[in-house]
């Protein structure tokens, strides 16, 4: 029997697969819309992310604050000058009697004294100079720790940012799928009325009406959930939506087999901060040999005071100018110990970058072999959705004629959706991959 269909349900098709092919694609009406100036773009996301999120500000105060320290040891070179002054009342005061010379007080009852002192560092063997040192590498193992927390926080986002293209174009899917089939439930429910088509094929419309209705509560419940995550890393207040474009064009590192580790190992901000950790011991280690070398001062003072004989109670000028050396003979075993917890923290570093040069060889191969993986996925998918596709045009006409019914264009036509669904989510998930192959070599994403 013939069963022909109404034009708008011809028209609901053709948009659906005008849609699909858009998704496809990416040229489509929808993903103009998606690049108007009111949508975020994955640069601008991670810019605001990079910039506000507090894990960033506090690795910046550290950097600050290394400056800080950087400036306390080089004060190790400047002088000290203080001023000081006193006053003493001393009771009882010593006198000395001679017979025939009189009585003589040797120092007065009321002592003043005030002078300006002066201390400048001669030679340390170098203590001061290694103390500067060792602050500027702290300062650079901050500034590879600020870059690592921004390409952290910028892979987080990548992942956040593709999840929400996802949801908000399987939320589109599914919207035009229920169009599609509320389409042709009032079809059924017109052809019922003339006894036309069965109970049957009404109660398949409607159940798999709330099938697709179920499968997009979901979708938007995690929409939902994946926005609220976004406005955190961006610094939103929750409830705060933004459509976000749908950028699937990225391209892959281009990287000599051959020498991939080797690119991966001199960029990656795990190895670079392990280096620097390993030249910190070092430095520490050298420092710790020098405490017990000399230390030679210039120290110099001069005021004014009372109690010069023979005027006890004059103020008189006074200086003393001179050099102080401090030689260390024992300091009971402590250098030696404090020595080989040096030299053992060097021997854990070393330990250290050998297990993070592993973990790094295991996230390139890992993310080398997702990005074919779903490469090859976006091939596959692409020649499912086009055989998909004229397989729904061929139901059409085929349903048309009335050869089959239209829970069989119903069947060509969820084919179609959960085939534009997979292979939206195989492009993504070929994005994410190049995305995280590009931080396992250490390239910077942000």
């Amino acid at each position: 029997m013939k069963n022909p269909i109404n034009k708008k349900t011809i028209f609901s098709g053709i948009i659906l697969i005008l849609f699909l092919n858009s998704i496809t694609y990416g040229q489509g009406a929808f993903e103009k819309e998606k690049a108007s100036s009111d949508s975020l773009s994955l640069g601008s996301v991670i810019q605001k992310v990079i910039s506000n999120y507090p894990s960033v500000k506090v690795a910046e105060e550290a950097i600050r604050n290394a400056d800080s320290k950087i400036a306390l040891a080089k004060t190790g070179y400047n002088p000290v000058i203080d001023i000081t002054a006193s006053f003493a009342n001393l009771a009882p005061v010593t006198k000395l009697s001679f017979p025939g010379l009189g009585t003589f007080q040797l120092y007065p009852a009321n002592n003043y004294s005030a002078s300006l002192n002066y201390e400048q560092l001669l030679y340390d063997f170098g203590r001061t100079h290694q103390n500067v040192e060792i602050e500027n590498e702290n300062k650079i193992i901050g500034e590879q720790a600020l870059a690592q927390t921004k390409q952290k926080l910028s892979l987080l986002t990548v992942n956040n940012f593709y999840n929400l293209v996802y949801l908000q174009s399987a939320i589109k899917i599914k919207d035009e799928q229920l169009s599609t089939l509320n389409e042709h439930l009032q079809y059924i429910e017109k052809m019922m009325a003339t006894g036309s088509a069965t109970e049957y094929q009404l109660l398949s419309t409607k159940v798999r009406i709330s099938t697709v209705e179920s499968q997009k509560v979901d979708i938007v419940a995690a929409l939902t959930s994946q926005q609220s995550s976004m406005n955190s890393l961006i610094g939103n207040s929750q409830g705060s939506n933004y459509v976000y474009k749908s950028e699937l064009s990225v391209e892959p590192p281009v990287i000599p087999s051959d020498s991939v580790l080797s690119f991966a190992f001199r960029n990656r901000d795990e190895v670079l901060i392990n280096e620097k950790k390993t030249s910190l011991a070092e430095l520490r280690f050298g420092m710790t040999k020098l405490q017990n070398k000399p230390m030679l001062n210039l120290e110099a003072s001069g005021g004014l005071k009372n109690g010069y004989i023979p005027d006890l109670n004059t103020i008189t000028p006074n200086y003393v100018i001179g050099v102080g050396l401090r030689v260390p003979i024992f300091d009971g075993m402590k250098n030696k110990y404090n020595l080989a917890q040096a030299q053992s923290a060097i021997n854990s570093l070393s330990y250290e970058s050998d297990f993070t040069k592993r973990n790094i060889s295991n996230e390139v191969y890992e993310a080398e072999a997702l990005m074919n993986a779903a490469n090859k996925k976006v091939g596959q998918f692409e020649l499912q959705l086009k055989q998909a596709l004229k397989a729904y045009s061929l139901a059409e006409t085929s349903f048309q004629s009335g050869v089959i019914t239209n829970l069989d264009l119903l069947d060509a036509n969820t084919s179609v959706s959960e085939t534009s669904l997979m292979l939206l989510k195989a492009r993504i998930d070929y994005v994410t991959s190049v995305y995280k192959l590009k931080a396992a070599l250490g390239e910077r994403i942000y």
